[in-house]
């Protein structure tokens, strides 16, 4: 038996349980009926996944930003992959920026991904209002960036649209998402979310707190699939020194796990 079998034959448990549990949100979607499950990862399960390798997905929003090279820099440095969510507004922005822009296109540890031309002009209620011109700038931004991979992640929406998942935490955008699925692309959110004050560099999660998030994740089974985490951040985080310091010290702490790797977002999720 698989260890996707085994958790599949796990028994459904009541909302308020607090045990360890996967959770997999499932709403309405015409041809799609989808269901809430909260299922208890047993201890024999729990050694199981213990043994096996541990994935960690570094994401990075909002890019081409000033703080994009200097990620480029320090993942390059470490051999680490990361997945940059880019905007093509942004890219057009100065020739700094599109620079940066080529600098992640052309880094092979770096995959570049779809969030939208425009990041909603940061008016997400009235941009997924519209759900066709809300699609139309994505599809412009996958062809304005030469995009490679039908992947998403929407702007000011924490959403998960893959497979037979689908997770959505405002409704305002489960349109625009349904018809992005529908044309193939895979939407992506995070378990994990890290902010730094881009200007001062102050975090407002230390290192040590975010890092021991995700080790707990790790730990406890509880992102959305075992065993991998998906973790939110911003180019801008890291346009100073300050910044950068703490994304290099986050990531030697979690390259002291042997067992944890860095992987592309179109490897999610790893299954045994």
């Amino acid at each position: 038996m698989t260890i996707d079998s085994a958790l599949d034959a796990l028994p459904i448990l009541p909302k308020d349980s607090d045990s360890l549990r996967i959770v997999a949100v499932k709403d309405t979607v015409p041809k799609k009926p989808l269901v809430l499950t909260n299922r208890k990862i047993t201890d024999s399960l729990r050694r199981v996944l213990d043994t096996k390798p541990k994935h960690i997905y570094l994401t990075f929003d909002d890019g081409p930003l000033i703080g994009s090279r200097a990620i480029d820099s320090i993942i390059t440095a470490r051999n680490i992959k990361i997945n940059a969510f880019l905007i093509g507004k942004h890219a057009h922005m100065s020739k700094h920026l599109n620079k940066s822009y080529q600098i992640y296109y052309n880094n092979p540890l770096v995959d570049c991904y779809n969030h939208s031309f425009t990041h909603a002009n940061n008016r997400f209620q009235f941009f997924y209002s519209n759900p066709q011109s809300a699609f139309e700038d994505f599809d412009r931004n996958e062809k304005d960036l030469e995009l490679k991979y039908k992947i998403v992640r929407m702007p000011g929406r924490n959403i998960w649209y893959f497979d037979d998942i689908r997770r959505v935490d405002l409704s305002t955008g489960g349109s625009t998402a349904d018809m992005l699925y529908s044309h193939g692309y895979k939407i992506y959110g995070w378990d994990v979310e890290w902010r730094i004050n881009g200007v001062t560099g102050k975090p407002v999660q230390t290192v040590d707190q975010v890092y021991t998030r995700i080790k707990n994740y790790m730990n406890n089974k509880s992102s959305l699939f075992p065993n991998n985490v998906v973790l939110l951040m911003h180019d801008d985080m890291f346009q100073n020194k300050l910044g950068q310091k703490q994304l290099s010290a986050l990531l030697d702490s979690l390259q002291q796990h042997k067992d944890y790797t860095f992987e592309f977002m179109r490897d999610y999720p790893f299954k045994y």
